[in-house]
Formats: C-alpha cells, sequence, structure tokens
C-alpha cells in the first residue's frame, strides 16, 4: 500500500532585529518559510504552492506578517493606540447591548464617549453596524474585553472602564445586566478596589464637565 500524505515544512531565511510590537521593544526576529509538501512513505517529495513568509520574535515567540519590519516604533504605537480606541469602542456598545436595546440617549452618549474620551469620531452608521455585528454574534463583553485587554497598557485599562460606565448609566440608570458585566471588569481588567473606584470617580467628573 502506498502512503500518500502533506506536511508543512518550515525554514529560517534570514535574522535581524526588529521593533516587536508584543514585547514593545527591540528584538531579533527570524523571518522563516512554511511551506507544504507532499509526501510519500512520510517522507516530503514535492513542494506544493508558495511558501508563506512570516516574522517570527526570538523572545516572546509571536508571529507577524512580513511588513512588520518596514515599521518602526512610532508607528508601531500609533497603530496600537488606534486600534486600543477601536476596541475600547466596542467595548462600550457590547455593555450597553448588555440588556437588549440601545436608546437614542446611548448612542448620543457613545458618540460623546468616543469622541472627547477615545478620540475617535463615531457616526450612526458605524454604530449601527458595531450593534448589529455584536447581536449577531453573541459575544459579551465580559469576554470580548477579556480577550483584547491583555494588550492594553494601565492608562487604557483605565480609559475603556470609563467609556464602558459612562456608556452603561447614560440613561441615569443601570440595567442588571450591565451592572454585573462591570462589576466583572476590575478583575478582567486586573485593577485594584483602589484603581477600580477611582477610574470610575474620574469618569464621574469627566461627565460633568
Amino acid at each position: 500500500m502506498i502512503l500518500i500524505g502533506t506536511m508543512n515544512l518550515t525554514g529560517t531565511r534570514d535574522r535581524g532585529n526588529f521593533y516587536c510590537p508584543t514585547c514593545a521593544v527591540t528584538q531579533t526576529y527570524r523571518l522563516r518559510a512554511r511551506r507544504p509538501w507532499l509526501t510519500l512513505y512520510f517522507i516530503p517529495t514535492v513542494p506544493i504552492g508558495n511558501a508563506e513568509l512570516f516574522v517570527q520574535c526570538d523572545t516572546c515567540r509571536s508571529t507577524w506578517d512580513p511588513s512588520v519590519l518596514e515599521m518602526d516604533q512610532q508607528s508601531h504605537e500609533a497603530l496600537r493606540e488606534e486600534q486600543f480606541r477601536d476596541e475600547a469602542v466596542r467595548a462600550a456598545v457590547l455593555v450597553v447591548l448588555a440588556d437588549g436595546h440601545i436608546s437614542e440617549s446611548e448612542i448620543s452618549a457613545l458618540q460623546g464617549i468616543a469622541s472627547h474620551l477615545l478620540e475617535r469620531q463615531v457616526d450612526r452608521e458605524e454604530l449601527g453596524w458595531l450593534c448589529s455585528t455584536a447581536e449577531q454574534s453573541g459575544v459579551e463583553a465580559s469576554n470580548y474585553v477579556l480577550t483584547v485587554s491583555r494588550r492594553w497598557d494601565a492608562n487604557q485599562r483605565t480609559k475603556a472602564l470609563q467609556a464602558m460606565f459612562l456608556a452603561a448609566s447614560a440613561e441615569g440608570e443601570m440595567g442588571p445586566k450591565q451592572i454585573n458585566t462591570l462589576a466583572k471588569m476590575r478583575e478582567i481588567l486586573q485593577m485594584s478596589d483602589q484603581q477600580y473606584q477611582g477610574a470610575i470617580e474620574q469618569a464621574l467628573d469627566w461627565e460633568t464637565v
């Protein structure tokens, strides 16, 4: 019986230094190539398709598209900040939707929070798309924040919490699900009780300005 199959083989094409977005410092990297091969009796014999190139950090082992080598630290930091703002807006939307609906006052509040707290403009069309996507996916705010907040720094965690709190309290009274969601955020965002309370108090001050 002839045994035919496929396997992926990976090799290193180049080495050097780059700014790693995960480590947030300059690290060494390997430019690697992954390519599928046809195997005969578990021995690779014929390459299939084109090689896939990727960059791997030697320290954190994160992998990136080779275009990461063309970006300097300033560009990476600007990109990470832009990504955070998008994620914080989505988190605020998910908290609002925790009670199953969104009102006109909450829409206005989300636009104000995005503009003044997160320095990002959000129009009604984008909010509508974010709400529709959230409802279709069924993702909860706590699960979403648990995933994306791993790359947030302390200041970003504070801002995101404030955005979620202000959005949830836009109508003056939070629903039980919103209260429960915000209560989970202290642990998810790895904040002490003092840090959590301080962030909420700052949000209340911001709300009255």
